[in-house]
């Protein structure tokens, strides 16, 4: 998280109507590509490793890009902001996100991975940004603003995931069907260009400091951040290797990439009635444990059921990735300002980040050796049971959600 800037001197011209439009525009279209870039690269990892030719340390390699990428957003967003302001960062990301998409139409395993990073370093500046962004200017609509945000994420990703293959057979490559998603990110480009001109360079007053890395010693950041890294890389795992897995078992490119479509669709209602739930203070454990044992139930069907009833380990998979909502919630809620609060979420994503990128290379390696994807699922299903436990500790700390950091970080600063 960063801090806001100043409010943005939009021309005079321009009349309320069509700024405050302009501004819904901008975070709707934001958020339908923060996820489309991995989502749509996952069906066509088995057809880009049979074009190209490249090996299991690449394909393990292209999925753990944009984990990476998250976990050192975090202080490059931060900079980045403090020279351009806040506007601007995000066009710069945006301009990096169009780019990199779009350098991975040619056939080269070189372009592919420089391609990859440099888009997944824009997706990460955008995802650590955006908040600030809506709190600057939706002040009034923060929590409707932040749930359309969210809900958009989830709509970009389950098209890309169901459409990847069918636009890249109707384009006759699969190469070109990943560039073909730099132009949705284009045009959240081109609606934010406005915004990033007219942007303030201003970052405001510095607010107090809070050191994240002295929390990791705490009760509370080792539990956080502990749960963070586990749901992360239980998420990226599925998101990276599910089409892969199913087609490993005989299914087509086609379905494998709709059920991981089906697989983010599940998440958007789940989302919503978890979040519901985590609202009533009696119903946050309640809350934990469904979606944790909807993971544990979804992990252990992709492991023992046959492909041809894969429906059903995507809608639990669906169910079980409510995690990262329940958590941010939580976060959000600790410590008794945001100087404490952004101490905790910078420690939880930073480190959390990367222990999730040991799941989508460590697996993908193991996989290529093994040549065989049971024992990476036998794998996630100790994970899912992990998550479980810390799920019943974190949403049962006997804590209130907003108690200071003090208490545990006294001298730490």
């Amino acid at each position: 998280m960063v801090a806001a800037p100043a409010a943005v001197p939009l021309p005079a011209t321009r009349s309320s109507w069509t700024t405050g439009a302009l501004m819904i525009a901008a975070v709707v279209l934001v958020g339908l590509n923060l996820r489309a870039g991995i989502a749509s690269a996952a069906p066509l990892f088995h057809d880009l490793e049979n074009l190209l030719g490249y090996g299991t340390l690449v394909a393990s390699l292209l999925p753990t890009i944009p984990v990476l990428c998250f976990a050192f957003a975090g202080a490059g967003t931060a900079w980045l902001v403090k020279h351009t302001g806040l506007e601007r960062a995000i066009g710069i990301a945006l301009l990096l996100l169009t780019l990199g998409l779009a350098v991975r139409a040619f056939e080269s395993t070189w372009l592919l991975l420089a391609g990859t990073v440099l888009g997944m370093c824009g997706l990460a500046i955008c995802n650590v940004a955006m908040p600030s962004f809506i709190r600057e200017h939706h002040p009034q609509r923060t929590a409707s603003m932040t749930a359309t945000y969210t809900v958009t994420m989830s709509v970009g990703a389950t098209s890309a995931a169901a459409l990847s293959v069918p636009v890249a057979a109707s384009l006759g490559s699969p190469t070109l069907g990943l560039a073909a998603w730099a132009i949705p990110a284009a045009l959240a480009l081109l609606v934010f260009l406005p915004l990033a001109i007219a942007g303030s360079r201003t970052t405001g007053p510095a607010g107090p400091h809070v050191s994240p890395w002295p929390l990791l010693a705490t009760r509370k950041g080792l539990l956080f951040t502990s749960m963070f890294g586990v749901q992360a890389l239980l998420v990226y795992s599925l998101l990276s290797w599910l089409p892969h897995i199913l087609i490993s078992r005989g299914s087509d490119p086609a379905t494998a990439g709709f059920m991981l479509g089906l697989v983010q669709a599940i998440s958007i209602p789940t989302v919503l009635l978890l979040l519901w739930m985590a609202s009533k203070p009696r119903l946050l454990r309640p809350a934990f444990m469904l979606t944790c044992s909807a993971a544990v139930a979804g992990f252990l069907a992709l492991l023992l059921l046959p492909v041809e009833f894969s429906v059903v380990p995507s809608v639990l998979t669906g169910l079980g990735l409510g995690v990262f909502p329940l958590l941010m919630l939580m976060i959000s809620r600790s410590g008794n300002n945001a100087a404490e609060t952004t101490a905790l979420s910078t420690l939880a994503q930073s480190v959390g980040y990367l222990i999730a990128a040991l799941g989508p290379f460590g697996l993908g390696l193991l996989q290529g050796v093994l040549g065989s994807w049971t024992v990476p699922l036998v794998i996630l299903v100790g994970v899912t049971l992990l998550q479980i436990f810390l799920g019943y500790r974190i949403s049962g700390s006997g804590r209130p959600p907003s108690e200071s950091l003090d208490s545990e970080t006294a001298g730490r600063r």
